[in-house]
């Protein structure tokens, strides 16, 4: 009888300690894809890193291509030229997901982006919009619908912003309405002198939801221009957005724009990746806070990034007259 008894305690505790596995497992479960499927970008970096810290980086997309033109420098080439490279659903998420494996990917320090064929971007693709607005749903339910797809769309950019990777973009030819959105999340932007650009929104009747009306207005110190830009809707030249300071450098040939941007990149790239994060990180933070908090921050960062193998590196390359280098991080 004892036996029997002490065999259906052990039976019990076996069963209790399964279900409380089976709980514990989910709850994991749980948590790992609401990390993944959120705007947790460290958490979603940190799992990623994880998961594929053995596997290659797979950059096979439909609407870009990636190539790898310099040491540490990848090329981002927007590509959908029969589109006039306009941005679908398809594009959001590839650019989402190009850029988180950007952030992990050691091989990667810095990002050209360009646009293949005729122009740079037309902007959203209407046709793809056209769908997205005309799913039948009551107005509460719509209303949810697209705000889930235009949080979509922003993570797209804001991923491309957050990657720490500094990212120098390459216009040519039009530059218009989200393809404008874009290249201010971006650090840097050159182009040709027969590029245009066009806040188009507003001409289009609706406001710019995409990142234009928060970003730009900390890259312009204009604000007089910057209203009527927006307002207006009209289109702005080259040398018109050098002048407001929105472009760095213009340039009379594509080919020569491309070299122009992978030389910086390349530039950028030579640095230490640890100190180029770090300002990066630094710039975004600061953009947003006070002056007392940015200093706050940039100590905190650097209370670690100091003891980096980098700065004995570049200062015995200094002393020695010669180019340090970095390991990958």
């Amino acid at each position: 009888m004892c036996q029997i008894f002490a065999r259906r305690l052990i039976d019990c505790r076996e069963s209790i300690l399964e279900g409380l596995f089976d709980l514990i497992h989910f709850d994991l479960i749980h948590c790992f894809l609401k990390t993944l499927s959120g705007n947790n970008f460290v958490g979603r970096a940190v799992l990623l890193r994880h998961m594929t810290s053995d596997a290659p980086f797979n950059y096979d997309y439909e609407t870009l291509a990636v190539s790898q033109p310099r040491d540490y420098v990848k090329q981002v080439e927007l590509n959908r030229p029969e589109k006039r490279n306009a941005m679908n659903q398809t594009f959001f998420r590839e650019m989402r997901e190009c850029f988180h494996q950007f952030a992990e990917d050691g091989d990667c320090r810095a990002v050209v982006l360009t646009g293949a064929g005729k122009v740079f971007s037309t902007g959203l693709d209407l046709m793809d919009l056209a769908q997205i607005y005309s799913v039948d749903m009551d107005i509460g339910r719509k209303a949810v619908f697209l705000k889930r797809k235009l949080t979509e769309m922003q993570d797209a950019f804001t991923a491309m912003e957050k990657s720490l990777k500094p990212v120098i973009s390459a216009v040519h030819e039009a530059c218009i309405g989200a393809g404008l959105e874009m290249i201010t999340a971006c650090d840097m932007r050159l182009c040709t002198q027969d590029a245009w650009f066009q806040i188009k929104e507003v001409e289009m009747g609706l406001a710019a939801d995409i990142g234009t009306l928060q970003r730009f207005p900390k890259i312009i110190g204009n604000d007089s221009w910057l209203r009527e830009i927006i307002y207006t809707a009209r289109k702005f030249s080259s040398d018109e957005a050098r002048e407001k300071g929105f472009v760095s450098g213009v340039f009379e040939t594509r080919e020569a724009m491309l070299e122009g941007a992978l030389d910086i990149a390349t530039l950028i790239a030579s640095r230490s990746p640890i100190a180029v994060r770090t300002s990066k990180a630094s710039v975004l933070f600061s953009r947003d806070h006070s002056v007392a908090d940015g200093l706050h921050d940039v100590s905190t960062w650097n209370a670690s990034m100091l003891q980096s193998e980098d700065l004995m590196k570049a200062i015995s390359a200094a002393m020695q007259k010669t180019e340090p280098t970095f390991s990958k991080l």
